[in-house]
């Protein structure tokens, strides 16, 4: 991992090595982006490393098909949209939101636990919505 103007790349250490003989200035991104810093000195993750999240991801959701396009229009998942989830999930833990194809879509933080997902009615949130593949379109950065 590599810090840049408040920004955090995931490189390899060859890449690195090459990336020397370009300067400061002239250098824009390298590697894979995860996140940056804001003003505030907090550090927010992109969906930009959705990929690498999503192998090493020890929580995940399915959602069904029905819900994948809200999810990916930037609204939380609710019950009746909720395909699967891990086994021991816990409320509020981070999470990788996947397609039911196990596509990643983007990720979010539990509203509920596994156990509370069971008993509660289809119209109540399961995953607050964090970041989604969408962003792309809908973010100018």
């Amino acid at each position: 991992f590599r810090l840049h103007k408040d920004k955090v790349y995931y490189v390899s250490e060859s890449i690195m090595k090459r990336a020397v003989t370009v300067g400061k200035k002239e250098l824009l991104s390298l590697g894979t982006r995860v996140g940056k810093f804001t003003k505030t000195r907090q550090f927010k993750i992109q969906i930009t490393f959705l990929d690498y999240l999503a192998q090493y991801a020890t929580y995940k959701v399915w959602i069904k098909q029905s819900s994948e396009m809200s999810f990916l229009y930037g609204n939380n998942v609710h019950k009746s949209g909720l395909g699967r989830i891990t086994e021991g999930t816990p409320q509020h833990h981070g999470v990788v939101v996947l397609s039911m194809q196990s596509v990643p879509l983007g990720f979010g933080v539990t509203a509920r636990s596994t156990e509370e997902c069971r008993i509660l009615d289809p119209s109540a949130v399961v995953v607050y919505h964090q970041a989604d593949a969408g962003e792309y379109l809908r973010n100018e950065e």
